[in-house]
């Protein structure tokens, strides 16, 4: 899977490979149309709940669709930072894994 699109993008390529209409996907995954369009947008966030559904009417992985989701999070959130966004990453990235490690020590 192409984990360089957004969530919406990925969905969206999701359900045009399969020639869907929205209109037949939002119904199988009983959610209105336009919220569909929405998230195909990038305007409206999915639930877990929602993307499990995704993941099981597309017969995708998962966990590459809740990666793509939650990258999304981080990308949109560092870019309103655009002028130290390296520097955000990396700071993060050692986070994590003090984070990890800090959960080892503890278990």
């Amino acid at each position: 899977m192409d984990l360089e699109k957004t969530f919406g993008d990925t969905v969206k390529r999701l359900r045009e490979e399969k020639k869907l209409p929205l209109r037949e996907v939002a119904e199988a995954l009983d959610i209105d149309t336009s919220m569909l369009g929405k998230i195909e947008k990038n305007n409206r966030k999915p639930t877990k709940q929602l993307i499990e559904k995704f993941s099981n009417y597309f017969n995708v992985s998962d966990k590459d669709l809740l990666i793509a989701f939650v990258s999304d999070l981080v990308v949109f959130q560092v870019m309103e930072e655009e002028d130290f966004s390296n520097e955000v990453f990396k700071v993060a990235e050692e986070k994590v894994e003090y984070l990890k490690s800090k959960k080892t020590i503890g278990k």
